[in-house]
């Protein structure tokens, strides 16, 4: 399935049982929860305008974001837009922020084999580190899904691999299944703002993602001004804004 698709996942009665029994399988749970609230801001395929956009919002604040890269979208067209190019990702980098892995082809990871899901990321963080863009430990499943093949796979090349089902990260948590938290849609901020309160009550560890940032988004992203004030209310909040290989480390994390 291609991204310039909308995503429909699988409704059989099979695809239902799947998505239900991989939270499951292959767990590693997170064995100490963080000692403060930490909250990460990422950008799943990233866009160009998310490369612009996003990355500027969090520079201006001081502080610096993640984007989860399938390297064979670079400098293509989207329905979030135009995707950022290799000259973009290694600026990002330059300037402080995480590139992290998408696979290569943007892989539904919950419709693959367990061998066709690690040589697509491979594939990935081989282009990835021609184009210079620092030591890779993040993952996010494109499109959220998994199944249990994959998810064994690709789960000791990474620190965290990132679903998107919601939720905070804290004792006990799959980190090879990790909540997270979109800002999308007509409701995407008031339902980050919610999350947003739960992790700083819980001093848990919220990942917040979205995909373009621009005045008109598209169904999956946000406007500039909703990321800037849950940015805003994350700090004034208190918590700690990290990327995900930030976070990790914080908690002594490592693939």
């Amino acid at each position: 399935m291609s991204p310039t698709e909308a995503y429909q996942p699988d409704r059989s009665l099979k695809g239902k049982i799947r998505r239900r029994l991989v939270r499951l399988a292959h767990r590693r749970p997170l064995e100490r929860a963080p000692e403060a609230p930490m909250v990460s801001f990422t950008f799943d395929d990233a866009p160009l305008s998310a490369a612009q956009a996003g990355a500027a919002l969090l520079e201006a604040r001081g502080v610096r974001g993640a984007f989860y890269v399938s390297a064979g979208l670079a400098g293509t067209e989207g329905p979030m837009g135009r995707y950022a190019g290799a000259e973009d990702y290694a600026a990002l980098a330059r300037a402080g922020h995480e590139i992290a892995c998408h696979t290569f082809t943007h892989l539904d990871c919950g419709r693959a084999s367990g061998a066709q899901a690690k040589a697509d990321a491979t594939r990935n963080l081989a282009v990835l580190a021609q184009w210079g863009t620092g030591t890779v430990t993040s993952f996010a499943y494109p499109y959220g899904d998994v199944a249990a093949g994959p998810k064994q796979a690709l789960a000791p090349s990474y620190a965290t691999l990132r679903a998107l089902h919601h939720g905070v990260i804290t004792a006990g948590t799959d980190l090879n299944q990790t909540p997270a938290v979109g800002i999308e849609g007509a409701d995407g901020e008031a339902v980050a703002s919610r999350w947003l309160d739960e992790a700083l009550a819980r001093k848990a560890w919220l990942i917040l993602y979205t995909h373009d940032v621009r005045e008109t988004p598209s169904p999956w992203g946000c406007t500039p001004e909703a990321l800037a004030r849950l940015i805003d209310r994350a700090l004034d909040g208190g918590a700690e804004i990290v990327t995900p290989a930030q976070g990790a480390k914080r908690l002594g994390l490592r693939p």
